[in-house]
């Protein structure tokens, strides 16, 4: 019998990886392949059967609609559980990927016992759960513990926040015609930056663009509970005449806007993780626009 497998496919190195590791650390018999675009895993599925498809909707040279379109249409891949996973959770979206075959979503942001309950659902459905669970007998597939990449690097010391240097002056309180989460860059840079939601596994955040670039944006949020995590996977959206532009990433900083620990506003490195050529034209239109900061440097 041979082993049970999955095909991951996303255009981002960083989601990939935080798949991979979900299902490592939750299926250990589990056979885990990966391809970089669609057109790549259409290449690996013309050869070779998997078990089950995990896949970006939004990726150069073929999307994850186009994929799953083909998909349907191979006999060989015609019920193959095919779970897409997207920030596009418009109603369309979801009729449209209905309509192609899907069998079910994950939204980004997601956490790992989110991916982890979707992929049981489907491995039961194919009555695949049982035969993972024979490779690897000495795990429970049903009792795992959740071990997210930001446990496994702090040892669950997750709820730090650095304070930002230099320190700034504190933020003028929000009043009710000026949004919470603009008070803070206001009173900082005497002028508001694009407002937009940060989508992370536990909450939804308005937010303010500090600083932008190619690689990353600095942003600016109201402190809540629970706290942003570092490595936290999240969806920044950005309005622009009428449409949303969902950008994929992580957070790769987390720090007091103010020097003390109870600092009532975060300062939030987002990077950047998309590959789609559409989404980098998009923010090089919002960065020649001069909406944010010019004089930024990533990484400074």
């Amino acid at each position: 019998m041979g082993k049970v497998s999955v095909l991951v496919v996303d255009d981002a190195p960083f989601i990939r990886d935080l798949v991979k590791k979900g299902l490592r650390d939750h299926f250990p018999g589990l056979q885990i392949e990966e391809a970089v675009n669609g057109r790549k895993a259409q290449q690996f599925l013309a050869r070779q059967a998997v078990d089950l498809i995990l896949c970006d909707w939004e990726m150069p040279e073929l999307s994850g609609i186009e994929l799953l379109t083909w998909c349907r249409e191979q006999d060989s891949l015609k019920t193959t559980p095919f779970i897409m996973v997207t920030s596009r959770g418009d109603k369309d979206n979801v009729v449209q990927a209905i309509q192609a075959g899907v069998s079910d979503f994950i939204g980004k942001p997601f956490s790992n016992d989110q991916l982890v309950s979707k992929v049981k659902k489907a491995l039961s459905r194919a009555g695949k759960l049982e035969a993972l669970a024979a490779q690897a007998p000495q795990r429970s597939l049903v009792g795992s513990m959740p071990n997210d990449s930001l446990a496994a690097l702090t040892g669950g010391k997750a709820d730090v926040v650095r304070p930002a240097a230099p320190a700034a002056a504190r933020p003028a309180q929000p009043t009710a015609a000026q949004p919470a989460a603009a008070a803070a860059p206001a009173a900082r840079s005497g002028a508001k930056g694009q407002q937009g939601q940060l989508r992370l596994p536990a909450a939804n955040l308005p937010c303010v663009i500090k600083a932008l670039s190619l690689k990353e944006a600095l942003l600016v949020v109201k402190r809540g509970t629970p706290l942003p995590q570092v490595l936290e996977s999240a969806v920044l959206d950005l309005e622009e005449d009428s449409d949303v532009a969902r950008l994929n990433g992580y957070l790769h900083a987390v720090a007091a806007l103010e020097p003390k620990p109870d600092s009532e506003w975060l300062q939030l490195t987002f990077r950047f993780v998309d590959r789609d050529p559409q989404k980098l034209d998009y923010l090089s239109r919002l960065i020649a626009r001069g909406s944010t900061q010019k004089h930024y440097v990533p990484g400074a």
